[in-house]
């Protein structure tokens, strides 16, 4: 998949995450598909979905800070394989350099890698940002574990609009698709697929209206974390 920009939020969230520490990443050696080690972990797994602008990043930050969850993006886990220096890092960015999407096997080994590094010291495991497209889902849940809820912080198209205008006008960096049109179908592009990807998880979907202030969001995003960790006997 391609390599995309992750917010300042949840970089230092992902930060801040007890599997993210460190520059490098755990995927040189990536464990076999078979091996089981997350199926067999009851460790709860969340998938957060959510428009450009919609504050996951926000959220995830709180949910790390207050849960001690761990908190992997797709994109984070590429550049630290390519910034690692390894071949498989070396084999990505040469892809990448290339416009060649990455394989979806090679993120979720990445992925999987990650997570069974983390596996010790994590309550549980926020994959941010995936999937992204619907046949990515069922991949991870067959090479990885079943997800336990899917978080998805629901905005209108001129909010998630404005939001990332009003972010763009505030800061040094100028992103080339920061523009209004380019939002536009980016949002429409993101709409999409995820609705067929949503579709597909009606039991672990849990809509979070992400219209309200941040605080307002967590309380609904806690009702949800809270109800898991019981039904999974940590609480």
């Amino acid at each position: 998949m391609a390599l995309e920009h992750e917010s300042k939020a949840k970089d230092k969230a992902a930060a801040s995450s007890p599997a993210s520490s460190g520059s490098s990443s755990p995927a040189v050696q990536v464990p076999n598909a078979t091996s089981g080690h997350m199926r067999d972990a009851n460790v709860p797994i969340i998938w957060v979905l959510g428009g450009p602008g919609c504050g996951k990043g926000t959220q995830c930050e709180k949910i790390v800070a207050k849960y001690n969850f761990s908190h992997f993006s797709t994109g984070d886990l590429l550049r630290d394989e390519v910034a690692s220096g390894s071949e498989k890092g070396k084999e990505l960015q040469d892809m990448m350099k290339k416009g060649i999407l990455v394989p979806n096997e090679t993120v979720l080994k990445l992925l999987e890698a990650a997570m069974v590094k983390a596996l010790n010291g994590t309550v549980g495991y926020l994959i941010d940002g995936y999937p992204r497209e619907p046949a990515q889902g069922p991949e991870f849940e067959k090479f990885i574990a079943p997800v336990d809820i899917v978080l998805y912080f629901e905005c209108s198209n001129e909010t998630l609009v404005a939001r990332i205008m009003k972010r763009a006008s505030e800061s040094a960096t100028v992103r080339a698709d920061d523009n209004e049109e380019t939002l536009k179908t980016r949002i429409a592009t993101f709409r999409e697929n995820t609705e067929k990807i949503l579709v597909q998880y009606p039991t672990q979907l849990r809509r979070i209206n992400a219209e309200r202030a941040p605080e307002e969001i967590f309380a609904d995003v806690e009702k949800a974390i809270d109800e898991l960790l019981v039904k999974k006997g940590k609480k």
